[in-house]
């Protein structure tokens, strides 16, 4: 289970217990991590979506408009977030793709060179860098991984939500596209390398680089392997 739908079972427990009523804040990033065993950065990811969502309201600073308030019912927004989800299995690949280059080169051009989700994004390059450990599955779920911590970055909650939307149509599109290619090995070697020059573009503050390499990456891919498989 992906940690924002955690939170929301929390949050949806906690309501029907009486212990959270809407206008009620959630516990601190800190503690909520630590009781639902997850890692801070991921609980941040987690509000970032629900607040897209419309679930909660995320405060900043100190004072009575600080923390994070819950402001609505999650069960109706995880309705429409699950539609949308649903609607992505069945989208043109060509567009998936289209909208992928427009969320991630934006997002690359907007991520912070000190966000806390590069950290995680380099943990994710190194694990990919196994390559002898991983199937081509296993590379691919890292890699989607790798490209939404990149878009969270930016910290656009609506972008974060979007992305994570798309990501099972990311990582099937990839996946399926990959019977096409010609020699496995040497385009997870290319794509290991694509993706080390566009954290690093990031990481060096240089975010017209980083969205032009994220853009030739995700196209260049597409147009690989969907020559190969004939598109």
């Amino acid at each position: 289970m992906r940690t924002h739908q955690l939170v929301l079972s929390w949050i949806e427990n906690e309501l029907s217990a009486g212990r959270l009523a809407l206008g009620g804040r959630l516990p601190a990033e800190r503690s909520l991590a630590e009781h639902l065993k997850v890692s801070r950065t991921s609980v941040r990811e987690a509000i970032r979506i629900l607040e897209a969502m419309g679930v909660v309201r995320a405060g900043v600073g100190s004072g009575p408009e600080a923390g994070t308030v819950v402001i609505s019912d999650p069960t109706a927004a995880l309705g429409s977030a699950l539609r949308l989800h649903v609607a992505t299995q069945h989208l043109p690949v060509a567009d998936i793709v289209e909208t992928r280059v427009l969320l991630e080169s934006w997002a690359a051009g907007k991520a912070r060179p000190d966000a806390p989700e590069l950290d995680e994004a380099a943990d994710l390059l190194q694990a990919m860098e196994a390559a002898d450990e991983l199937d081509v599955s296993g590379f691919l779920a890292l890699d989607v991984r790798f490209h939404l911590a990149l878009a969270n970055a930016a910290g656009n909650a609506v972008v974060s939500a979007m992305m994570g939307s798309l990501r099972e149509a990311i990582q099937g599109y990839a996946a399926e596209l990959t019977s096409g290619l010609p020699d496995w090995d040497a385009t997870a070697s290319r794509l290991r390398a694509e993706h080390r020059g566009i954290l690093e573009a990031i990481r060096e503050g240089d975010g017209g680089r980083a969205a032009t390499l994220v853009a030739a990456h995700i196209e260049g891919y597409y147009k690989e392997a969907g020559l190969a498989a004939g598109l």
